[in-house]
């Protein structure tokens, strides 16, 4: 029966480890590339504009038309469509003018790579989100280990001083002292651990996995974000414009706009109908062919309201454009500043953290271990101690998203 429950005991610790991946920001952004339903669903989007330029290629089918006598009063039969008898065969086919089919194989051409641009940006910004996320499970989860290190200690503590206070040897209001720090400490946890719940959600959204994702992030991949990189708003501008694609397609929709004002005006232009039809009996000769043509009188419908509403669409895409060039350099100006400043703030106390900080932790708790501090002077330590390293990782982590942000405004990989 024992070997049965440490066999159990075994298949559910190998399914807990394996319910957990570690992973690198390479190797998260490659699962995320194959798996994202996201992506996956907005590529359809390119798929289908693919297909109505496939279709705007197509002109419209001919049309065929044939007369059969149903009945000849002259003969008194019924279906005579012999060589006494009488039938007719036309063909007719739409010539389309005034450049249509040309105007709309263009805008056709023009939406799909609006869509691949859509697509772009899309991409850019899960891309963002999973960074953050990543980055801000992985601080988190640093935090909640030094934290509970330390809840531990306490808890330890607690333990023999309860037995200690019961005996009479120390006071009461050392063990409350105690369990006040404890109680502080797991409030403090959870708002980290809620934090870290919204984003491993995220995470396993992103990844589309049912796996807890455990980033590993190693010093270069954090230090890449403490160089020193000048403001150069203009440099950093024609970055923007040339690479992010939500302004690429700023500029696509304007033309796409144009062609369709050029569609629109060559749709006011009459098309040409051309045709054939053979007639047995029915016309002026026996056996006779005619050619046919057609074209309706542009005398009601000159598509006037289509060409308005597509000027007024181009007119409104342009004056967009030029708000987004104003809101894409209050973009990055905000968005260096915020790295800028929280690599300022990381440069500041990065000296003080090191392997002696934490021999200073091991120093006190030895210390107050021998009585050679005070239980006060103590918890006022663990305190602080607490609150500096949860600090010193929220500066990393919004220096990294900081970084990230950076990134993502200019879509270019500054670090």
């Amino acid at each position: 029966m024992r070997k049965v429950y440490a066999l159990l005991l075994l298949v559910l610790i190998n399914q807990a480890v394996l319910a957990q991946k570690t992973i690198t920001l390479q190797d998260c952004e490659s699962q995320f590339l194959k798996n994202n339903l996201f992506l996956l669903a907005s590529h359809y989007n390119i798929d289908a504009a693919k297909a109505m330029t496939i279709q705007a290629r197509i002109w419209d089918n001919p049309t065929i038309t044939a007369e059969l006598n149903a009945y000849n009063p002259d003969s008194d039969k019924l279906f005579d469509v012999g060589k006494e008898g009488q039938k007719s065969f036309g063909v007719e086919q739409l010539i389309y003018l005034g450049g249509k089919k040309r105007n709309e194989i263009k805008l056709a051409q023009t939406n799909e790579q609006l869509a691949e641009l859509q697509f772009n940006d899309l991409l850019r910004t899960l891309k963002l989100q999973l960074r953050q996320s990543f980055y801000t499970v992985y601080y988190n989860t640093k935090s909640l280990e030094i934290t509970d290190k330390q809840l531990a200690h306490i808890e330890d503590l607690i333990n023999s001083y309860s037995i200690q206070a019961q005996k009479g040897n120390i006071p009461l209001r050392d063990v409350v002292r105690l369990q006040s720090l404890y109680l502080n400490f797991k409030n403090e946890r959870m708002e980290v651990v809620n934090s870290s719940i919204e984003e491993q959600a995220n995470l396993k959204l992103l990844l589309n996995s049912t796996e807890t994702i455990i980033p590993d992030v190693s010093k270069d991949d954090f230090n890449k974000y403490l160089k020193i990189i000048p403001f150069d708003l203009k440099s950093f501008e024609d970055d923007a414009i040339a690479n992010r694609p939500d302004y690429l397609a700023k500029q696509k929709e304007i033309e796409a706009n144009e062609l369709n004002v050029k569609w629109q005006k060559s749709l006011a232009v009459p098309d040409l109908t051309l045709g054939a039809n053979y007639d047995q009996r029915g016309g002026a000769f026996n056996k006779e062919a005619n050619v046919t043509i057609g074209i309706p009188l542009p005398l009601w419908n000159k598509n006037k309201g289509n060409i308005k509403n597509a000027q007024t669409v181009l007119a409104q895409s342009k004056v967009e454009k030029q708000n987004f060039e104003l809101q894409l350099q209050t973009e990055i100006t905000s968005a260096w500043n915020k790295w800028d400043e929280s690599r300022k703030n990381y440069a500041v106390i990065k000296p003080t953290v090191n392997a002696d900080f934490e021999a200073v932790y091991n120093g006190i708790l030895t210390n107050f271990q021998k009585r050679n501090i005070s239980l006060l002077e103590f918890t006022d330590f663990m305190e602080s101690y607490n609150q500096a390293n949860i600090q010193v990782n929220e500066l990393k982590k919004k220096l990294a998203l900081s970084g990230e942000e950076l990134n993502t405004t200019i879509n270019k990989d500054l670090f």
